[in-house]
């Protein structure tokens, strides 16, 4: 997929700052003012004209910024001051240019008193910036358990102090941000759960770097945003339900038809042209009375899939939700690895089951879709430590197996079995509920019906999926956003 956001390392980072230098003719000053007029534009949508601001700037450009955005807080007759943090003498040149254009700019130095951070409603964060890869120790630490135990609200310029760009930060002293507003591209370490304690919420301003410097680097990592329906396709008008595939869903066991219910349901809203669910007996009237418009296939067995069916006339297959993991299942799904040449989805237990015998990793076809959640995925390759060893396990895997993963988390990550991450942007914590995962595998099955290939399929249907759990919460709450609720709000279209 073309025109996806993508994200930048520190190293990246600086070299795309030089390269838009050189090639926009305009100086580093003119670059960091263009930032800290972006940074100023998104914070005043915040309604701070009333608010006492401080702006807490470090020595390097990121508090260059800092000063910056003061004057610009100034200017707009916002009631802002500024503080530098001197915990070295020498400034960097363009930082004590802004800082000079300030008349009234109070010093710390590790003799001084700190401020009582509590006497003001915001705090500014433009201590440390992306360039940042030692810990933070001494004076800096200082200053940033004192923001930290202020209990205001803080915002970062670019990233918060004291965290890593790229990896979990082994510093103990972060500055546990109420937003960061980042610049141009959103950092990897965003999306780490271990950081969450330091990024409440993000976003990202476009501060004008030169984009063909991004167009001429091979770049892996990627976000999802509302680029993504730029690649949905349109549905002419000279069309029928053939045009669009047919799907088919092996889910559900006795107890768990729900979830055969709710990937049914999920897969028809995506507009695939026919589906059929094949699910035990048991589940015969449950489908056909809750989803009329599908096609409803049983399996010889009462309560659990054994068999499977005559699989050529259908364009794509998914398999996984409620299913469990019955030995005549195993063998089943074993069956289908071996003989399937549709694309194909596995999610849940068929994802327990292939973890449980290496055997059957071996007969995963190229490019399947895997959709597990964390202790599905440890499951299946090990447990980790941290989240970049879990990225690292999760694109070897992919390479290895020629397969898609989607790695379901708060920040679902995509890999490709080129070795590529993209991270979904899209979602909320209140799609943390039973029947969500069954929700996304029948969308992405009735996308690869409709002839997407399986990694447009899996980035467009997790995007989509979390766009729809967005707008449930519009009627709902976190805690009372259910499945279906996903599905009643599923809209997939280009914007």
């Amino acid at each position: 997929m073309d025109n996806l956001k993508k994200i930048l390392n520190a190293s990246q980072i600086q070299e795309a700052d030089n390269y838009t230098i050189k090639n926009n003719s305009i100086s580093s000053l003119e670059l960091m003012e263009s930032a800290a007029h972006s940074f100023v534009k998104a914070l005043v949508k915040q309604n701070i004209e009333s608010k006492r601001i401080i702006v807490v700037c470090g020595v390097g450009n990121n508090g260059g910024d800092g000063f910056a955005v003061c004057r610009l807080l100034k200017d707009r007759g916002i009631i802002a001051s500024a503080v530098l943090v001197k915990y070295r003498e020498t400034l960097s040149k363009d930082c004590n240019v802004n800082k000079n254009r300030l008349q009234d700019v109070t010093v710390l130095d590790s003799l001084s008193v700190l401020p009582d951070f509590s006497n003001f409603d915001i705090i500014i964060d433009g201590i440390f910036g992306s360039g940042l890869h030692n810990s933070v120790k001494g004076f800096p630490a200082r200053v940033i358990e004192s923001i930290n135990n202020s209990g205001k609200e803080v915002y970062s310029i670019d990233v918060p102090s004291g965290l890593s760009c790229d990896t979990i930060s082994k510093s103990k002293h972060i500055i546990k941000s109420t937003h960061v507003i980042s610049f141009q591209n959103p950092k990897l370490s965003f999306f780490f759960p271990e950081n969450s304690t330091y990024i409440k919420s993000w976003e990202v301003v476009d501060i004008g770097l030169n984009e063909s410097f991004l167009d001429k680097r091979e770049l892996s990592y990627f976000i999802l945003d509302e680029r993504v329906s730029k690649h949905v396709k349109s549905r002419p008008k000279q069309s029928h339900k053939g045009t669009y595939g047919h799907a088919l869903l092996m889910t559900g066991s006795y107890g768990k038809i729900g979830a055969a219910i709710l990937s049914a349901k999920a897969c028809l809203r995506t507009g695939v042209g026919l589906l059929t669910s094949h699910v035990p007996k048991c589940g015969y009237e449950i489908i056909q009375t809750s989803v009329p418009e599908a096609m409803c296939l049983t399996d010889e067995a009462l309560k659990i899939l054994t068999t499977l069916p005559d699989i050529k006339q259908y364009d794509a297959i998914g398999i996984g939700p409620g299913i469990g993991k019955d030995g005549l299942t195993m063998k089943m799904l074993k069956n289908l690895l071996e003989t399937c040449v549709q694309p194909l989805v596995l999610d849940a237990d068929a994802i327990n089951i292939i973890s449980t015998d290496n055997e059957l990793l071996k007969l995963l076809p190229n490019h399947t879709i895997l959709t597990p959640h964390i202790k599905e995925f440890d499951r299946l390759v090990g447990a980790s430590e941290s989240t970049p060893e879990r990225l690292k396990k999760q694109i070897e895997f992919s390479k290895k197996h020629k397969c898609i993963i989607v790695l379901k988390d708060a920040y679902s990550c995509i890999s490709s079995p080129e070795g590529k991450l993209f991270f979904n942007t899209s979602g909320n914590q209140g799609m943390a509920t039973a029947g969500s995962g069954d929700v996304l595998t029948g969308i992405i099955t009735g996308l690869l019906a409709q002839k997407y290939n399986p990694l447009s399929a899996a980035i467009i249907g997790v995007y989509f999926h979390g766009k729809a759990g967005d707008k449930g919460l519009e009627q709902r709450s976190y805690s009372s956003l259910i499945a279906s609720d996903i599905i009643d709000n599923l809209k997939i279209e280009s914007y």
